[in-house]
C-alpha cells in the first residue's frame, strides 16, 4: 500500500523526536563552578588583615570581630584601609593643645561620605576596628580615637591577638 505524503511527513517527524533525551551537564557545571566561587568570596567569617610590622596585644576576649573600616597604627605609619595616612612622629610632634590628626579625620569623612549610613549608624555612630601596635604611646592612640570621634566613628573596636584563657 503506497503511503499519502501526509502519512510520510509524519513519519519523518516522528522519526526526529524519538532521539532519547538527555543533559547538557557542560553548562551545569559552569553554574555550580560560579556557585562555589560566589560562596567561597562572600562567607561570613570576617578576617582582620595582619601586617607584619604590628604586634597587637593579647587578649582572651571571645568576640569575633565585625567587618569595618580598618585602621592601623604600625611604630612609623598611620594607615586607613591600606592607605597611609600620617606618620606617628609626625603625630607625636603636634602641638600638645591639639587633639585631632587632620589627615585622618579627612580621610574617615570621606569614606563616610561614600556609604549611607543606617539608622542605628547615624543614632549610635559609625563602627572602626584600630589595630595598634602594643607598643605606640597612649597620647598617639588618644589622638586617633578623638579624631575618630570627631569624625562621627563612635563604635571603636582595639583589634587584639587571641590568646588562650588557661594563659591568662
Amino acid at each position: 500500500m503506497k503511503s499519502s505524503r501526509r502519512a510520510k511527513r509524519m513519519a519523518r517527524s516522528h522519526g526526529r523526536h524519538k532521539k532519547q533525551a538527555g543533559l547538557n551537564l557542560v553548562s551545569l557545571m559552569d553554574i555550580f563552578t560560579i556557585m562555589v566561587f560566589f560562596l567561597m568570596m562572600n562567607q561570613s567569617d570576617v578576617e582582620v588583615m595582619s601586617n607584619d610590622s604590628i604586634k597587637l596585644p593579647d587578649s582572651v576576649a571571645e568576640a569575633q570581630p565585625k567587618n569595618t573600616i580598618n585602621l592601623m597604627v604600625s611604630k612609623d605609619d598611620i594607615v586607613v584601609q591600606g592607605r597611609p595616612i600620617a606618620s606617628v612622629q609626625d603625630v607625636l610632634a603636634m602641638k600638645a593643645d591639639v587633639e585631632l590628626i587632620p589627615s585622618l579625620q579627612k580621610e574617615l569623612e570621606y569614606l563616610a561620605s561614600r556609604t549611607q549610613a543606617t539608622a542605628q549608624e547615624e543614632e549610635l555612630g559609625r563602627p572602626i576596628t584600630i589595630m595598634g601596635d602594643q607598643g605606640i604611646p597612649y597620647k598617639v592612640l588618644k589622638r586617633i580615637m578623638a579624631t575618630c570621634q570627631k569624625a562621627k566613628y563612635t563604635q571603636i573596636s582595639l583589634a587584639v591577638q587571641k590568646k588562650d584563657s588557661k594563659e591568662a
